[in-house]
């Protein structure tokens, strides 16, 4: 399986940003797919998730009403719609994908994920 992120640039605060998440290999429309961010010096952070088959979402406290995380798998893609950006939200944003059934109860930490992204970059200026 290979995770291809995209869509990370340079954005004033308050303005919108699409991340895209491309997987090859592996049908994931059974698995969970997460968003996490990291900036340096810091342990990555949980975003969102969306769980297993029941496509339920998740989203961390610090972006549930801002960003919406989805996915379309006919064409085997996650997607994170950032809106209201804040500079806090810089980061380097990775996209995964958890294969087994602990990653549909421990989505929110990192070690529940198989197969990570390469990571794109976010960048807020206030």
């Amino acid at each position: 399986v290979q995770l291809q992120a995209s869509g990370g640039g340079l954005v004033q605060a308050g303005g919108s940003l699409r991340l895209s998440c491309a997987a090859s290999g592996r049908a994931f429309r059974s698995w969970t797919m997460g968003w996490f961010r990291q900036t340096p010096g810091k342990e990555r952070e949980f975003v969102a998730a969306v769980i297993g088959t029941s496509g339920r979402t998740v989203y961390a406290n610090s972006v549930k009403g801002r960003f919406t995380i989805s996915r379309d798998d006919a064409k085997n893609t996650l997607y994170l719609q950032m809106n209201s950006l804040k500079s806090a939200d810089t980061a380097v944003y990775y996209c995964a994908l958890g294969a087994t059934s602990d990653s549909r109860v421990y989505y929110y930490t990192d070690a529940a994920y198989n197969y990570w992204g390469q990571g794109t970059q976010v960048t807020v200026s206030s």
